[in-house]
């Protein structure tokens, strides 16, 4: 294709089809002289060529027909894509949304695809989205959000890997790497890049690779016409300034947007890989110390539901007794408690607990209201039930990116505390952002990854697999007198006597 060669319009840059003699604009074009043939002439053709003539016999055969053009049929690879879309480099120092979306992924996925998100402008370090398959075959679009605020300017990586598991089939990886720019918060369009041009000119202009192209008229001359084609990709900037303009301007601007190539990444193993793998355990303490619980209760779960104990089909995770002065009270005011009465889990903004009893809950003191998720905070005071006062009381004492700690604060504080986990999350080394009081400071860290618990040794980074025949007195932070249990409630065999029952050092049972 060829550039307008009007002489009455030396300034088109509309391209001229080939055959034609008007250009894209309106514009006549100059007769040729015979030349040689072009590239598209070749082209058209290659693929006009007809089958030699020992074949004219058999040229109604459409069999023969399609062998004849097999040399041109070469299959197209289609690559998996991440399209990003929404970013703006100019918004430094505030709040941005990325729209994510998938193309080109094989059909033989998991209708649904977990997607990790890693980088230093997103809050935690990490995010955590779930792309979804449509009827139509294509992917719902995620969006995920992330803040420039009191970053130094420059270029940030965020990291994005994409999971694909499902019953029977072994699970399938795709990565990809791509670059965020964090201008300076004084930095203007003029100072990076200054472009004038005069009135009466038909210009094309392309931002490219984080670029910025400016065009812009101050000479406020006003009136005759302008068709500017103004272009910005791969995280580009384009601005047009047309000054005071006495006449009708339209403008449109294309989203900034650009394609990542997935890349498939081996995957070594088809299950996990912890030699112990479990989504719930505990932590049993035989001879616990002054301020130390007998029982850490360990969870790694989408979603944890906290509730009332029952022994034989119980409704939640996380079961729940009242404690008495005289201890452990299995009936009476445990019975208040909802079989599904609270639910932790890991949202957009942090950890966030929801209502979901028939008695509610308080939160320092105040109902949030019944399937409203509220954020989790340092310090929260979470009080079971809102009707009855100290059933169960428990405070939030840890906040980390990938978990929560729950101590309780009434009458079973030495008997239990709760470490909420998300399932199958790396949180690194060193810990970012953690916040902890005392009481959650002095347990040993802990995470899920590979299907099961470990522990992380906060000086060296050392990671330990736990389980039954995990050698716990050589791990930091770990009480002695302790063993690794394969279920969250190992006393869950307690043999009541008239309602009463009284545990030994042992962590056995002793009736009364």
């Amino acid at each position: 294709m060829k550039t307008c060669r009007n002489a009455e319009h030396p300034h088109c840059t509309f391209w001229v089809a080939p055959g034609s003699h008007i250009c894209e604009g309106g514009h006549g074009q100059p007769a040729e002289a015979p030349s040689a043939a072009s590239s598209y002439e070749l082209l058209s053709a290659v693929r006009n060529t007809r089958v030699p003539q020992a074949d004219v016999n058999v040229v109604k055969d459409s069999a023969a027909v399609a062998s004849g053009f097999a040399n041109y049929a070469t299959p197209i690879r289609v690559r998996p894509q991440l399209h990003i879309s929404g970013f703006d480099p100019r918004a430094a120092g505030g709040r941005q949304t990325l729209k994510m979306e998938l193309r080109g992924m094989p059909a033989q996925c998991a209708p649904q695809l977990a997607i990790r998100l890693s980088s230093d402008l997103i809050r935690d370090g990490v995010a955590h989205q779930q792309f979804v398959r449509c009827v139509e075959g294509d992917w719902r679009p995620v969006f995920a959000e992330f803040s420039s605020r009191d970053r130094e300017h420059g270029q940030y990586q965020i990291h994005a890997e994409i999971v694909s598991q499902q019953p029977g089939a072994a699970s399938r990886q795709w990565e990809c790497t791509f670059v965020i720019l964090v201008p300076r918060l004084d930095a203007s369009l003029t100072e990076i890049h200054r472009i004038f041009l005069s009135t009466h000119k038909n210009v094309r202009v392309m931002a490219d690779d984080a670029s910025i192209a400016r065009v812009a008229d101050h000479s406020g001359q006003g009136g005759g016409s302008m068709d500017i084609d103004v272009t910005a990709r791969n995280a580009g900037i384009a601005h047009l300034d047309l000054g005071p303009s006495q006449g009708k301007v339209d403008l449109g601007f294309s989203t900034i947007a650009w394609d990542e190539d997935l890349i498939e990444i081996d995957v070594p193993h088809a299950g996990p890989v912890h030699p112990h793998p479990s989504r719930m355990a505990s932590f049993v303490n035989a001879a616990p110390e002054a301020g130390a619980q007998r029982h850490i209760r360990l969870f790694a779960l989408d979603e944890c539901v906290f509730g009332r104990m029952e022994i034989v089909d119980p409704e939640a995770h996380a079961l729940l007794n009242h404690f008495g002065q005289d201890g452990i009270d299995t009936e009476g005011l445990t019975r208040r408690l909802s079989g599904r009465h609270a639910v932790i889990r890991r949202g957009t903004q942090g950890f966030e607990i929801e209502d979901v009893s028939r008695y509610g809950l308080l939160l320092d003191g105040v109902w949030p209201g019944k399937h409203k998720p509220v954020p989790l905070r340092l310090g929260m005071r979470i009080e079971l039930s809102a009707s009855i006062k100290g059933i169960v009381v428990m405070e939030v004492t840890a906040l980390m990116p990938h978990g929560v700690v729950l101590h309780r604060v009434d009458e079973g504080a030495r008997a239990e505390c709760f470490i909420v986990l998300a399932p199958d999350t790396h949180p690194g080394y060193p810990l970012r952002r953690l916040q902890a009081a005392p009481v959650a400071a002095a347990l040993p860290q802990l995470f899920h990854h590979d299907g099961g618990f470990w522990h992380l040794d906060a000086v060296t980074g050392k990671e330990t697999a736990l389980g039954p025949q995990a050698q716990l007195d050589k791990l930091s932070r770990m009480a002695p007198h302790t063993r690794f249990a394969s279920e969250p409630y190992p006393e869950s065999w307690i043999i009541r006597t008239g309602g009463v029952a009284r545990e030994t050092v042992a962590g056995e049972v002793q009736t009364a």
